[in-house]
């Protein structure tokens, strides 16, 4: 049966830290691949400036082009609206049936599964991997495969205040990523050659 990670995200922007966590989780677990799967956010989260959910998924096309094993799903995506994890996973595991997919989440999440929508349900259909981040305690009761990955305090905040204060985005995110926001304006960026690169 074939092994396919799934890292869920807004991806506002996509950073070398979900990159990290993509690859780690894929190699120690022997999966053949990870999909990082942007979700789609409603109206109202948005600010000025900021990225469409379909300039996030090109974003995440652009992050991963480089990286063997790590692939895009625009699922959520496409469907729109709000998702709910049990939603879409028991969608995709009814759409193929014969992948085993692992669900991979942060520390900061892992303390709030308890109140995930039917997560019960959702245990049953996925298999949880949990990875390590920063000032999170990351234990839960619930069936978890944990992998210990470098760790990096790194955030799309903090990116989206970067590029909004012409601060450096340097080795924080994949060049083409930032030449796309910089393209696109986005997060009130400036062009590459005013850009302190």
């Amino acid at each position: 049966m074939k092994k396919v990670g799934i890292l869920g995200g807004t991806f506002n922007p996509p950073h070398i830290g979900h990159l990290i966590v993509a690859n780690e989780v894929k190699h120690s677990l022997g999966l053949d691949e990870v999909r990082l799967m942007s979700t789609s956010v409603p109206p109202h989260k948005t600010a000025p400036g900021d990225a469409t959910a379909e300039q996030r998924l090109q974003m995440v096309e652009l992050a991963v082009k480089a990286v063997n094993g790590l692939t895009v799903s625009a699922f959520e995506v496409e469907r729109g609206g709000v998702s709910y994890t049990f939603d879409t996973m028991k969608q995709l595991t009814e759409i193929e049936p014969k992948i085993d997919f692992y669900f991979i989440i942060g520390g900061d999440m892992i303390d709030l599964l308890p109140k995930w929508h039917r997560i019960e349900e959702l245990v049953t259909l996925v298999n949880f991997v949990g990875v390590g981040r920063p000032g999170t305690v990351g234990t839960t009761d619930f069936p978890m495969i944990m992998v210990d990955i470098p760790q990096i305090e790194l955030s799309s905040t903090l990116i989206r205040q970067r590029f909004s204060n012409n601060g450096t985005v340097q080795l924080l995110i994949p060049p083409a990523v930032e030449d796309f926001i910089r393209k696109e304006g986005l997060y009130g960026s400036c062009t590459a050659e005013n850009s302190n690169r």
